[in-house]
């Protein structure tokens, strides 16, 4: 069904019903991507066809609120891709200790993964009482797990094993509490952190960051939102400030390539020129 002209037709009519009713648009991003999540959202609701699903879309905000676990992609985990955060801490960091503070952006932060990991490296790093970080997405329930900072124990092995290869300083258990409810991460780390609700697709700029970190969000956007994404991004940025995107992800023919320079190519890492 999801090859059917039907099918696209349908799903156009959802985006677009989703943008008028709730102001999130959705219209803009991957084709392929959007079929496969609305496909399993129809599945998980019941319904036999994209209306059948937009009628309980539009007509029932509680269902809406579910289908943003659909519409967004909740996978991360802590010091993902380590030699990313590796480059960050040996060659990014050092350049930012020359600022009295920094601000750092992390957008679609999901669940929080990234931004704690951050937190860790810039206080690993001495750095972390000099800074603030932004975490923003789209999605609430994801905004609340991420400010919680609890995660499943049987997650610690990998996330440790990351933290090791990033560079950590000491042991990953050092900054985390283990309960029945999981790994409740230090609340002094989360002190410097500000969680809110942001649309790459919809918002604007909100501050002036010295370091944006986006992976693997632009993979789920079509060129037109990519670009809209990176000019957000840039225009954020202060001179000479750092972005950083996911391993499958690059600027080459991206509307906003030519006010970056390469940085860290292999670790996706870019300077504001």
């Amino acid at each position: 069904m999801p090859n059917t002209p039907i099918f696209d037709i349908e799903l156009k009519l959802l985006l677009e019903g989703v943008f008028l009713r709730y102001q999130h648009d959705f219209r803009n991003y991957s084709p392929s991507s959007m079929r496969r999540r609305v496909e399993a959202a129809m599945e998980r609701f019941g319904c036999a066809s994209v209306s059948q699903l937009q009628d309980r879309v539009l007509h029932q905000p509680a269902v809406f609120a579910q289908m943003l676990q659909f519409f967004t992609v909740q996978v991360s985990e802590m010091f993902r891709d380590p030699a990313y955060f590796r480059a960050l801490r040996e060659r990014v960091v050092p350049l930012l200790k020359t600022y009295p503070s920094i601000k750092v952006w992390v957008a679609g932060c999901s669940s929080g993964e990234e931004v704690w990991s951050l937190a860790i490296l810039l206080a690993e790093e001495g750095f972390l009482e000099r800074s603030l970080i932004y975490a923003t997405d789209i999605n609430p329930e994801a905004l609340r797990q991420a400010e919680a900072g609890i995660y499943p124990l049987e997650r610690m092995a990998l996330f440790g094993t990351n933290y090791r290869e990033a560079g950590g300083r000491a042991s990953l258990s050092d900054y985390y509490t283990a309960s029945r409810d999981g790994a409740l991460f230090d609340r002094g780390l989360g002190r410097h952190v500000v969680y809110a609700d942001h649309s790459l697709a919809t918002d604007s700029v909100f501050s002036e960051v010295h370091l944006v970190s986006c992976r693997n969000v632009l993979i789920y956007f079509n060129r037109e939102l990519q670009d809209r994404a990176t000019r957000l991004f840039c225009d954020s940025l202060v001179p000479r400030g750092f972005l950083g995107l996911g391993s499958k992800e690059s600027l080459r023919f991206n509307a906003q390539a030519g006010r970056f320079a390469e940085f860290a190519p292999a670790e996706r890492i870019y300077q504001r020129t």
